[in-house]
């Protein structure tokens, strides 16, 4: 069970060292007590962060040219470094090496890099979710978003509606519907005080589960097997349809997103402490509630979009990142993508190969990883979800 107390977050704790400077707006920050479990972990300080990062940068870079060149056709590292050089500079390649040279540009590389940019995304927008709905069982899909995704895709797909956009028909209706859910938990979830925590909540896991009957529903009256394995995908998600167009617009939101938390992180860190302290320390929570909540939905819809509904990413990464460098935003905002992405890397190749030529649904894997670390983190007594 997870508890609360009083305006306490639903985190270990929040390091005050990441709050504002003397000075600006939010400098009483500095003169609270100290929050119980708020401690940083003894071998982790803030100079150790860009160490952490480097060495992370390195672990993704590897894990990327390892994930392109295995598979069904394993290309060794040597050669796929090769051909990714050849690709990017416009070299050659020997005729022979033509078909190696596709599956590793055209098919693999793409996914991959896809694979990258969603786990990042996944992983920062469900730290920015935990705070802001100050729970710690929150994560992107909480507010119902991918349901709305995968039902607009999956309509899209049986109707054959938006077939002017062309490949791109089914993302767009998944992220259509994403931003129609997301528009109704807004409306239902607003209050004289604005976004109510709880409200958005179960509003979200309410339409979660509105979304998932039209998408049976859909199955029921059209049972065919394109259908039902659409609904499959959309509902577990994967990167089997990923292409070099789905890359950019992917890029920018995922970009976007990191940087515009980590400009609020110390506002995430107050927000964290519960309404009344952010008030009394001059943060406007409901203007920032308000932009997290826009933010997070347009995030995880257009990822969503290209990717499906994956779970447990942004739920468990976000929990695994604070217990390793601390409960401090600043931290765990450049910490967190880069660990979602080298996950995401491996658990898609995982995916693709462990009953290869059949790809297992991406979902799968993450939970299968995701439930066990989650029931560890909450066995694990120097761990804190909430409250003593």
């Amino acid at each position: 069970m997870i508890r609360s107390s009083g305006n306490d977050s639903h985190f270990p704790g929040v390091s005050l060292r990441s709050l504002p400077e003397p000075g600006s707006a939010d400098s009483d920050v500095a003169s609270l007590p100290a929050v119980p479990g708020a401690e940083d972990p003894p071998s982790t300080t803030a100079s150790a962060t860009p160490l952490i990062v480097t060495s992370l940068a390195g672990v993704l870079a590897v894990s990327v040219l390892l994930a392109i060149g295995l598979g069904a056709a394993t290309v060794p590292p040597g050669e796929t470094l090769r051909y990714l050089w050849a690709a990017v500079t416009g070299g050659s390649i020997s005729a022979d090496e033509v078909t190696a040279y596709q599956i590793i540009w055209q098919v693999r590389t793409p996914r991959v890099l896809l694979a990258v940019l969603v786990g990042a995304g996944l992983s920062v927008v469900g730290v920015a979710i935990q705070a802001m709905v100050r729970n710690a069982l929150a994560d992107p899909f909480v507010l119902g978003v991918s349901s709305g995704a995968s039902a607009g895709a999956v309509l899209v797909g049986v109707t054959g509606a938006l077939t002017a956009l062309g490949i791109y028909a089914v993302s767009a209706g998944a992220f259509l519907g994403a931003l129609l859910v997301s528009a109704l938990v807004y409306l239902a979830s607003r209050g004289a005080g604005g976004l109510m925590p709880l409200r958005l909540v179960l509003t979200g896991v309410a339409m979660a589960f509105g979304f998932q009957a039209v998408m049976s529903l859909i199955v029921y009256f059209v049972p065919d097997g394109e259908s039902t394995s659409t609904v499959l995908f959309w509902s577990m998600g994967g990167f089997g349809a990923a292409t070099w167009g789905a890359l950019p617009v992917v890029t920018v939101v995922t970009v976007v997103t990191v940087v515009v938390l980590r400009r609020f992180a110390r506002s995430l860190d107050v927000l964290a402490l519960g309404d009344e302290t952010s008030v009394s320390l001059g943060v406007d929570t409901v203007r920032l509630r308000r932009g997290l909540f826009v933010l997070t939905s347009l995030a995880t819809g257009a990822m969503v979009a290209v990717s499906g509904a994956i779970g447990f990413v942004g739920l468990v990464i976000p929990h695994l990142v604070r217990l390793w460098v601390g409960a401090a935003h600043g931290r765990v905002l450049a910490i967190a993508p880069l660990v979602g992405a080298v996950f995401m890397v491996w658990a898609d190749l995982v995916a693709r190969t462990l009953v290869a030529p059949r790809e297992l649904p991406l979902g799968v894997i993450t939970a299968l990883v995701g439930v066990p670390v989650f029931v560890v983190l909450l066995r694990r007594r120097g761990y804190l979800f909430g409250g003593r």
